[in-house]
């Protein structure tokens, strides 16, 4: 026994003896290898004109704004192909890019309210590449991880799946380059598409902590796709508000590994401008609002009905992402923002404003206790695998189908196809449309067939308009199951491009 013991205790000595050696040669190998830069400028050394450049953030909630400026000062740097969710705005962000003119291609899912951005790809300036913005979110996420190819539903039905999208215009509007088909392929009975991995020559991030070994921490809303274009570089350049010594990052808390991150600087200086600074209004505040948006908030008080105790929730930009503000206070709705917050809340007051907490519109919310954030990559694998409950979306179109379209008018206006075409292909997740009953023009927006490029087909399960409820029933059509108060059926009909039937308990109810 005796003899037992002492062998324990050499066995022990040595593994402790092993260890401190390897604790030694860690802590010197961290003070004299480092991936710090003293400078955006030096750090983005070696990129060079027709590089492809993965840029994260989303908005401006999140970008890299000091290396995007340093390559804005390095005017020999042209002809960039940019693969990033969106341009920022016109003057800030990767807009600053696109008025230097020196990308010539965006690989984006949104084109929004950026004017530049819209000017330049319909007027034939710029290369424009629009994809779901989940398939960028997965395409980049899966060339970091060496997976060349994958199969989605996203798409199917549409142009992303027929090819045509334009890519390239001509001065008189003519198309020059379109997107082209995809191989697709049938699994359990249904039409999936083949989406190619992406990678860069660089990626560039920002984070809000790092260390000399290149590990990442961001904050709330700020990983959106920083966490994915920072595996798929072939030279990764993070930038960060604050640079910790090794150590202080602890294991459980680091998003990105330092094997991802080849070079790291402390942002110079940080604007962390708010695209959308939006705040939460009294009700007295909505009694003032002008005619169109009392419009608005009337559909989505309606819309708000459609919540059920426990639902898993996504809500779309413009009037969908209201409808947080009109939840029953007797009930908990989980709100999901495909950027990456699930367990959002409604917007800030003044001294909750959080440049990196925003909702998938760029405007400034909050996040409710239990609330957890994460990376934009993971946001579409939650919708994709069926977990929402519910989508709420806005419409240009709908069919009596149930085919949407949302998101394109060729040649005049581009929003650009967002997260709605990942949205709207979860086989289990109701969609509900939320939309002015008619266009400005007066003219309907409900129709027999869709006339605009379209989002999703069969896919609407239910209409929320300013004057009424449509369900749509498969393989039927559409039946009239509300009113808004003021409305008959002969108003509806009168405004409403396609037959319907009417509910036998059709009544005004809201």
């Amino acid at each position: 026994m005796l003899a037992i013991k002492k062998q324990a205790l050499g066995s022990a000595s040595r593994i402790l003896l092993r260890a401190n050696v390897l604790s030694g040669l860690a802590v010197r190998a961290s003070r004299s290898y480092s991936k710090l830069y003293k400078s955006s400028d030096e750090a983005i050394e070696g990129i060079k004109s027709g590089d492809t450049l993965l840029i994260g953030g989303f908005g401006l909630c999140g970008i890299p704004e000091n290396l995007l400026k340093a390559i804005a000062r390095r005017k020999d740097i042209q002809q960039i192909t940019a693969v990033s969710n969106n341009a920022g705005t016109s003057d800030y962000g990767l807009g600053t890019l696109l008025q230097s003119r020196q990308i010539k291609r965006m690989i984006s899912s949104y084109v929004g309210e950026n004017k530049e951005f819209s000017r330049q790809y319909l007027g034939g300036e710029l290369e424009v590449e629009l994809l779901p913005q989940g398939t960028i979110a997965e395409r980049v996420r899966s060339g970091g991880a060496g997976i060349p190819a994958f199969y989605t539903l996203t798409g199917v039905g549409t142009q992303v799946e027929t090819g045509g999208i334009p890519i390239k215009y001509g001065k008189n509007g003519e198309v020059l380059i379109s997107s082209t088909p995809r191989e697709t392929k049938v699994f359990n009975g249904r039409k999936y598409l083949m989406e190619e991995g992406i990678t860069g020559d660089y990626a560039l991030v920002k984070a809000w902590k790092g260390d000399e070994l290149g590990n990442l921490v961001f904050k709330y809303a700020a990983s959106n796709f920083n966490a994915p274009m920072a595996t798929a570089g072939k030279i990764t350049i993070a930038e960060v508000e604050e640079i910790v010594p090794v150590g202080e990052l602890k294991p459980n808390e680091i998003h990105i590994p330092g094997i991802h991150v080849h070079r790291i600087i402390k942002g110079e200086t940080y604007e962390k401008r708010i695209e959308k600074l939006t705040l939460r209004r009294s009700a007295d505040e909505e009694n003032e609002l002008p005619e169109s948006m009392k419009q608005r908030i009337h559909i989505i008080k309606r819309a708000a009905r459609e919540f059920k105790d426990g639902m898993y929730v996504n809500l779309g930009i413009g009037m969908p992402v209201l409808a947080s503000n009109y939840i029953d206070p007797q009930i908990t709705v989980h709100l999901q923002s495909e950027n990456g917050i699930l367990g959002m809340g409604p917007f800030p007051t003044p001294n909750e404003v959080d440049a990196d907490l925003v909702n998938a519109g760029k405007e400034s919310v909050t996040v409710l206790p239990g609330g957890t954030c994460f990376s934009s990559d993971v946001s579409f694998g939650m919708i994709r695998g069926n977990r929402l409950d519910m989508t709420i979306l806005g419409g240009m179109q709908v069919s009596s189908r149930g085919d949407l379209s949302n998101w394109m008018v060729p040649r005049k206006m581009v929003k650009g196809i967002g997260g709605a075409m990942d949205l709207v292909a979860a086989p289990k997740s109701r969609v509900v449309v939320t939309m002015t009953h008619t266009a400005k023009d007066g003219s309907p927006k409900i129709l027999k067939e869709n006339t605009l490029p379209l989002t999703g087909v069969q896919c609407v399960d239910r209409i929320i308009t300013d004057k009424c409820v449509f369900d749509v029933v498969p393989n039927k059509g559409l039946l009239l199951r509300e009113l808004s108060y003021g409305q008959t059926v002969d108003s509806i009909k009168a405004s409403t491009g396609c037959d319907f039937e009417v509910a036998s308990d059709v009544a005004e109810t809201f």
